[in-house]
């Protein structure tokens, strides 16, 4: 009896059947669940394993025990995690001509993927170069939890940006989302410069400074954004293979260029040098944690970007904030965990005094990037939705890659 009515199930799922259908959609979902969950924990990995690393401490190369504080050695990790997405790109070439072969339609209905002009990727890696680095210094002075909400500050950057530069029209909404922005930045700032220092290991000062850089970064990683919409957008380069080739390009800059010339700069690291490498190197040796930490980093950088790139296409503007929001509430609340349950070594403290200015930012925070993104309609505010050339002003308005999926 079971068997009978096994075959004839099989029988009714046929490929334009409704049960076909039903389970297609229904597959679609969990897949797409899945890379959203993978989203959130990879970009949460992104940050508490960087902030991990600069409160981890070691020996260095001359034996000293100091704390890890090479922000230009995370770029250049940072930028091997984006290589590794041209594995994934490579993947899908690979699918697309087995496809092509076999005489099958790709799942986009896109051909095989062409690999674009490698020049074209040099100032974008730049660009990244310069603002993962400020923000990475940055980070060395403020929490975890501060540096994720300061980097809202994209959109601002980005709208103002895209009006100068790409000529686009922003609407009463977009500039109330945008001061909402403003507002909350603020608060998040002012909690943490009057907060309690010493739960951060850094004065009010250089509090003040990591703001100033991590601020500084977005604005750099805003005209990333417009300097890939002007020279690569127009060459349809596939994402995944964008972040690769940055990626690609980054390591090769970084390691020939850059990390040699911070070396022979003078400063306050090892052999009295501004950033040294070789020393980065031995407290990884010496300390399996500060290893580990690299290791999840660089690897949640690429899959943060894998993931990402994958659903971008499934997802909404509303899917995009949800994601970035919980992605902040999730590095606050692992960083609470870390700090009061397992060693408080690492993580953050909660500040009675002002962690509710922190809250009241980040829910102001949360509110602009709500409003700049349309994700609510109030009648009496100017909105695209109420200019009668709605589609055509803003067709083709979204980046090649999008500020609140990237990874640094």
């Amino acid at each position: 009896m079971l068997l009978h009515l096994y075959h004839n199930y099989n029988q009714d799922i046929t490929p334009n059947s409704p049960c076909a259908y039903y389970l297609d959609m229904a597959n679609f979902k969990i897949y797409t669940l899945i890379l959203v969950a993978g989203m959130l924990i990879t970009g949460s990995l992104n940050t508490l394993t960087k902030k991990a690393q600069n409160q981890s401490t070691a020996k260095g190369i001359y034996g000293h025990e100091h704390s890890f504080n090479h922000p230009w050695f995370q770029t250049l990790l940072m930028f091997y995690g984006e290589t590794l997405c041209l594995l994934g790109y490579e993947w899908q070439r690979r699918k697309a001509r087995k496809a092509a072969e076999n005489g099958q339609i790709n799942d986009d209905g896109a051909d095989i993927p062409e690999r674009s002009p490698s020049a074209i990727f040099i100032i974008p890696t730049i660009c990244d170069l310069i603002g993962t680095t400020l923000s990475g210094i940055g980070l060395l002075y403020v929490p975890a939890s501060v540096w994720q909400m300061l980097r809202g500050a994209i959109i601002i950057f980005a709208g103002i940006l895209s009006v100068i530069f790409l000529k686009r029209k922003l609407y009463p909404v977009h500039w109330l989302g945008m001061g909402v922005t403003m507002c909350g930045l603020a608060m998040v700032g002012l909690s943490s410069v009057l907060g309690d220092s010493r739960t951060n290991g850094a004065t009010h000062g250089q509090m003040v400074m990591g703001i100033i850089l991590i601020l500084s970064s977005q604005l750099v990683s805003a005209s990333q954004m417009i300097v890939e919409e002007v020279f690569i957008k127009k060459q349809n380069a596939p994402p995944i293979e964008v972040v690769g080739m940055e990626g690609c390009f980054g390591v090769i800059i970084m390691s020939v260029i850059v990390l040699p010339i911070c070396y022979f700069i003078p400063g306050n690291g090892p052999h009295d040098s501004y950033e040294n490498s070789l020393d980065a190197i031995a407290m990884m040796y010496s300390n399996p944690r500060i290893f580990g930490f690299g290791l999840a980093y660089l690897l949640s950088i690429a899959f943060y970007n894998y993931f990402g790139l994958s659903v971008t296409k499934s997802l909404t503007a509303v899917h995009r904030t949800l994601i970035d929001a919980c992605r902040t509430i999730l590095v606050w609340a692992i960083d609470l965990l870390i700090h009061y349950t397992i060693d408080s070594t690492y993580g953050e403290g909660f500040d009675n005094t002002y962690g509710y200015l922190q809250l009241g930012g980040f829910l102001l925070l949360l509110c602009g990037t709500v409003l700049y993104n349309e994700l609510i309609y109030i009648k009496c505010i100017g909105s695209p939705r109420d200019a009668a050339n709605f589609d055509a002003s803003f067709e083709g308005s979204q980046p090649l890659l999008d500020g609140s999926l990237r990874a640094n």
